[in-house]
């Protein structure tokens, strides 16, 4: 199964150029993660007030073609492996059939810290995908893949 979150662009979000400037296509990943986990397993919070939390560990981000101020854009999110400890997710933000970007994503899952956080660094270690998180998570590994 595959999540799709629906983006316009911002003129903020662009350069010089008119196109968007690199650097928020991450911002977008992590606003269609974010609406992504909200769907498949609740609110970011829920799993810190539960002891866990993920991190980002990987990016890679392939460029196609760009996308210009006020295009509407898909981010479309799925699965492509529940490790251990880990989460990776193959993304492509794409304007009508056009695939802009492709984009793979490793979080780790980690010990929330005593605020909410993942705790210091230097204390951050991965710990397992508990199985609540796996099972929401499930529905959405497929083996095609995106972009």
């Amino acid at each position: 199964m595959i999540f799709s979150h629906r983006l316009r662009v911002r003129y903020g979000e662009c350069d010089p150029q008119g196109i968007v400037f690199n650097a928020n296509y991450l911002l977008y990943v992590d606003v269609a993660f974010t609406e992504f986990w909200r769907h498949a397993l609740g609110p970011w919070q829920d799993m810190v007030e539960r002891g866990v939390d993920v991190v980002v560990a990987e990016t890679n981000l392939r460029f196609h073609s760009p996308a210009r101020f006020d295009d509407e854009i898909d981010v479309r999110v799925r699965i492509d492996r529940l490790g251990e400890s880990s989460i990776t997710t193959e993304m492509d933000i794409a304007r009508g059939e056009d695939v802009l970007v492709a984009i793979r994503v490793r979080h780790v899952c980690v010990a929330a810290g005593a605020d909410g956080g993942p705790g210091l660094p230097e204390n951050v270690t991965s710990t397992p995908l508990p199985d609540w998180v796996r099972a929401g998570l499930e529905p959405f590994v497929a083996p095609a893949q995106i972009g």
